[in-house]
């Protein structure tokens, strides 16, 4: 298989002209060896975390996939630690596109002198490109447009999206009394047609999840999530 890209937590092989197989890696994203779902480097290595990022992934891609919510999802292999998806094109050179619940993280860090630490948010949906030597900037509708990465019509496409796909995620957790503070998504263009899809993973490296006053890492979000399945 030839590698297409080595990424922080994954690794991505082309198959055949139309799929690609991801392996899941056991890195974390995180600064000074913390877990945090936001910055854009290599944190720390935890055991069993690529297994347990590739099960949520594929629970909640089936979940998607059952509720009509186009995504790349193909199968995956929990032995192998791989998933098989439908070869994606990237908006630009890849965007993050988050759905907040909760005022905590970067939002926080830009926005504190007018919002408290945790206070509620109503499906707020921002966008950030892909690049970590400028830190992931965010980018505005207009932004978007100018550059040539979407048009204001795909934009509406890309939010509504997150914010469908973020809600059923949250109420799925909600079921646990797992509550979801923020998740960060990608999205990009499969097939002749170019339809705008979910790609990447959904896992405890890409969302906040809180549990009783505290923020659940990767591995304990799949342990509570699955503690009764």
């Amino acid at each position: 298989m030839k590698l297409v890209y080595s990424g922080k937590t994954k690794d991505v092989f082309e198959l055949d002209e139309n799929r690609v197989l991801l392996q899941f890696k056991d890195d974390a994203t995180g600064e000074n060896g913390k877990f945090d779902p936001g910055a854009n480097t290599v944190g720390l290595s935890i055991p069993g975390v690529g297994k347990a990022g590739l099960k949520l992934t594929t629970f909640f891609f089936n979940l998607l996939n059952n509720a009509q919510i186009p995504t790349h999802f193909i199968e995956s292999d929990l032995n192998k630690v791989t998933m098989i998806a439908k070869k994606a094109t990237l908006f630009g050179k890849g965007l993050e596109v988050i759905c907040r619940y909760r005022a905590v993280g970067s939002f926080l860090k830009r926005y504190g002198q007018y919002i408290e630490s945790g206070a509620k948010l109503p499906a707020f949906v921002e966008v950030t490109l892909k690049d970590d030597d400028r830190n992931d900037p965010p980018i505005t509708e207009d932004a978007l447009e100018l550059l040539g990465i979407l048009s204001k019509a795909e934009y509406q496409i890309l939010k509504q999206l997150t914010q469908k796909i973020s809600g059923i995620i949250r109420d799925e957790l909600k079921k646990r009394n797992l509550e979801l503070y923020d998740i960060k998504l990608e999205f990009g263009r499969v097939g002749s047609d170019q339809k705008i899809v979910l790609i990447d993973e959904i896992s405890g490296g890409n969302m906040r999840v809180y549990h009783e006053g505290h923020v659940l890492e990767p591995l304990e979000l799949e342990r509570q999530l699955f503690s009764e399945s």
